[in-house]
């Protein structure tokens, strides 16, 4: 498209649209090639949010990518063309500039399950990927742990390394080698990025082989040494990962920018915590997010000299830092602000629609519990943070000599500040037992209780093979859920009360402060039994010889007397005796110790915050924590060897993949997340530790879509990245051994390489897009040949509909039975290319393929 014309036609039914600069043009790039990135060339990329989850009036996303050998035509003409489109979307947009190998996380979120970097410009004809090209060599060296990238380098044995993935694509063999020091789980993701590459490259007609043990694989490392040469020398490591972990993300600074006569003034006007009363509307500001991000704020009404100078001004701010030119940089506009930009400041009001979502939340918290539309409606019990109405079975130990001591359920209700308790909940949903086991610390308990608190929890869930969800839970910040169990009841003590029948005796005055207007926000708390710890905007309760008086303070309603009713029966069978602020007889200050000042003033109601969910990939670096963002994300995200951790802003979830080896740390990296973010969140936040295929509707409502037979193992994957799974068959196995290989050199190519292979032993002739055989079951390692391997031409759809795995035809892998369909009857009942199909993600063909009868 010439940029001097008129702007494209965004299809709505697209989340994602690309652009390439050719010629100074901007010319669409086709689906299929989406993720290909050629680096002497620019990109521009819009993402418009499709989900019905989507805040209303959210925002697009619209990157300018920049290739590391772009020139600066093809930087002007994309540039151009950013502004153009920019406009044309409105205020409603984020801007983000791009480096290749340093794109922000949100980019890096479009595309699974990686990002290809490929060598010089388009070819003339604009093919952005050739299908069933056979007649190729090249290396591609893979790295990066969630997000994914593979970068076109020289066929040499000099551009390998001891700590990354390479891939030697021949064509008709693709041929992983994975580095001795890479994990399993770097090896899984880049082999599903190898197979994404198979399908769409060579639409499944390539056979994959994985080099995990040279010594284990000779044929492969034959056939890799006649490519690119007899090896000399060791290999060298792989260079450090430069990931900024979250405490230098923490250390943030906002500037003002205005103009003063002629000259550009920079001024820092804050560190955290950041308040969003600094940013006024009228002016233009830069948030300088440690080096590694930089923001751009602009004021609703800022002047349009300076929107269309957002990004020269922080590329001026980056020269004068000296940070890299390849920082990253995003642009928000007032009003329209990403979810990142946001959780740097304390609290972030939506301006224009905060009364109409605060409507809604205090609705959904208010309306009458229905356990069955918080068991059909994840999303519901997401929101109000209660998997059931607490009405299930309940057993508390409380932490007795570094032991768990069972509690008396008539003593359940009453807790105390200076212990630690594990509270297990038990209850039913959509026919299947779950758990969840709560772990409450009093503010005044010691570390050696804290420890044996955690020691037997994990105990505990090992009685339960791993079932347990476990949520750790502050006192003061107990969760809706915790505070239902105990029916709005639940008492905290102080550390002197002996109320479990040891300790110390209870004073003859004690003072109880009621907080909560239902069952599911109510908790009483002992108070120093003193005048100053009243408060006119709640109740409290007086117990002292012969009488309990429930005082109530002049601002509390209704919902909390009536709760002050049913805790009473918690704490004393004494008389009660109403007492109103301000009718107190004499004996009651008597028993305070005198009258005092306390709070009076009526409290205004607590904002509750309306807060996009985030997902976060967890590692450890150096032994700081390191998070990498997944955007947009969805159930596809969660892989079986994560670490990952969603922030709700009122809950922090980790969730441990079956095969994850960092467990025992995840709550560790939850407390360090709260601690280092920049918005000074509160340390006694509860985290909560779910583990695969064990996902609570609390956790799984923040999703779009929930697939809860998703981790049922699927024998085609299983197979794929982690070979037979038996004692001696660990990933490392997953190895082909080539009985012919035959592949000439591509004509013109100037590379490094054989100009051609010799057939191995046992060789056998291949032809056409034929794939070859694997060995034969006993052989020395396993083989993963493509679904047609052994059928020529395509099988009739009733023959492969609907069927049975044992009914269909010899040959046919159950797991891709679509692909034998000819490409007409593909198309008539797919309704699309077997290219697009396989373009897509896993999930989404796995759907389609459900609804029509080849799954």
């Amino acid at each position: 498209m010439d940029i001097s014309k008129g702007l494209p036609a965004i299809q709505g039914h697209r989340a994602l649209h690309i652009w390439i600069t050719e010629n100074q043009k901007m010319v669409p790039v086709p689906e299929g090639a989406y993720g290909n990135f050629f680096e002497e060339h620019c990109y521009v990329i819009l993402h418009v949010p499709q989900s019905p989850k989507a805040t209303q009036g959210a925002s697009s996303d619209l990157h300018y990518w920049v290739g590391k050998e772009a020139g600066a035509e093809a930087q002007g003409a994309a540039a151009t063309f950013v502004q153009r489109l920019q406009e044309e979307l409105g205020a409603l947009t984020v801007l983000h500039r791009e480096a290749q190998a340093h794109e922000s996380d949100c980019f890096r979120s479009y595309f699974r399950p990686g990002i290809i970097y490929r060598k010089g410009g388009l070819p003339s004809d604009l093919k952005h990927v050739e299908t069933n090209m056979f007649n190729i060599q090249r290396l591609l060296h893979i790295k990066g742990r969630k997000h994914v990238s593979a970068t076109e380098v020289e066929l040499s044995w000099n551009s390998f390394n001891k700590g990354d993935i390479f891939l030697l694509d021949l064509g008709k063999m693709m041929i992983q080698w994975n580095g001795p020091k890479t994990s399993i789980s770097e090896k899984a993701r880049g082999l599903a990025l190898t197979y994404s590459l198979r399908d769409r490259e060579r639409g499944g007609h390539a056979q994959i082989s994985v080099v995990d043990d040279e010594v284990k694989a000779p044929d492969l490392m034959q056939i890799m040494e006649s490519v690119l040469g007899r090896r000399v020398g060791s290999l060298h490591a792989a260079m450090p990962n430069k990931d900024i972990n979250q405490l230098q993300k923490a250390n943030i600074r906002l500037y003002h920018v205005y103009e003063k006569g002629k000259d550009l003034v920079v001024l820092e006007l804050a560190t955290p915590p950041l308040t969003q009363d600094l940013l006024q509307e009228e002016d233009f500001y830069i948030l300088d997010q440690g080096g590694f991000k930089i923001y751009v704020w602009q004021g609703r009404m800022s002047s349009l000299q300076e929107r269309k100078a957002a990004f020269s001004r922080a590329a001026g701010f980056i020269q004068a830092k000296g940070y890299p030119t390849y920082t990253n940089v995003e642009v928000v506009n007032d009003g329209a602000e990403s979810a990142a930009f946001k959780q740097l400041f304390r609290i972030w009001s939506e301006k224009r629609s905060r009364n109409r979502q605060l409507g809604r939340i205090d609705k959904l918290i208010h309306v009458k519990l229905d356990v069955g539309k918080l068991h059909s409606q994840p999303e519901l019990a997401a929101q109000l943070r209660m998997v059931d109405d607490g009405s299930g079975k309940v057993e508390v130990w409380c932490m007795q000599d570094l032991r768990r001591q069972p509690v008396d359920p008539k003593h359940h209700r009453q807790l105390c500040a200076g212990n630690c308790y594990l509270v297990l909940y038990t209850y039913q949903r959509l026919g299947r037992v779950q758990y969840i086991l709560y772990l409450w610390q009093g503010h005044q308990a010691t570390a050696d209780k804290i420890e044996a608190l955690n020691s037997n929890a994990e105990e505990l869930d090992a009685m339960y093979h791993g079932a347990l969800v476990q949520a750790h839970v502050t006192m003061g910040s107990e969760p809706p859920h915790f505070l239902a169990i105990f029916q709005g009841q639940l008492v905290v003590f102080q550390a002197s009360a002996g109320h479990h029948g040891r300790g110390q005796s209870a004073p003859a005055t004690r003072l109880f402060h009621v907080q909560g207007t239902d069952s599911y926000s109510t908790r009483t708390v002992e108070v120093p039994a003193r005048a100053s710890s009243l408060n006119s905007n709640d109740v409290f309760l007086l117990v002292i010889a012969g009488v309990c008086y429930l005082w109530f303070g002049k601002s509390c309603n209704g919902d909390q007397r009536e709760m002050a009713r049913v805790a009473v029966t918690a704490i004393s069978k004494k008389n009660e005796e109403t007492v109103l602020e301000g009718q107190e007889p004499p004996h009651f200050w008597e028993a305070l110790g005198g009258r005092a000042p306390y709070p009076s003033s009526k409290r205004l109601p607590e904002e509750i915050p309306i807060v996009q969910p985030r997902l976060f990939e967890c590692s450890s670096q150096t032994g700081c924590l390191v998070l990498a963002e997944v955007v947009f994300f969805s159930q596809e995200d969660l892989g079986q060897y994560d670490v990952m951790l969603l922030d709700t802003w009122q809950e922090i979830f980790l969730w441990l993949g079956e095969a994850a080896s960092a467990w025992k740390e995840a709550v560790a990296w939850g407390q360090e997340y709260l601690k280092a973010h920049p918005a000074g969140r509160s340390l006694a936040t509860p985290i909560v530790l779910v583990k695969q295929g064990h996902e609570p509707p609390t956790f799984t409502g923040w999703f779009f879509t929930w697939d809860p037979y998703k981790w049922t193992p699927h024998p085609f994957h299983k197979e794929v990245v982690e070979g037979s799974l038996g004692t001696a068959s660990p990933i490392s196995e997953i190895t082909a051994e080539v009985n012919s290989f035959r592949l000439s050199r591509r004509p013109g190519n100037g590379r490094a390489g054989a100009m051609a292979l010799q057939t191995l032993k046992g060789s056998q002739d291949s032809s056409g897009n034929e794939l070859m055989q694997g060995p034969k079951s006993g052989g020395t390692s396993n083989s993963f040949s493509s679904t047609s391997a052994s059928i020529n031409g395509a099988l009739p759809r009733e023959q492969l509909m609907h069927q049975a795995a044992e009914d269909l035809p010899d040959g046919v892998d159950p797991a891709r039975r679509e692909f034998y369909l000819s490409d007409s009857d593909f198309q008539e009942i797919f309704g699309k290319s077997k290219e697009d199909f396989y373009s897509m993600a896993t999930w989404r063909q796995r759907q389609e393929k459900k609804q029509l009868g080849f799954f």
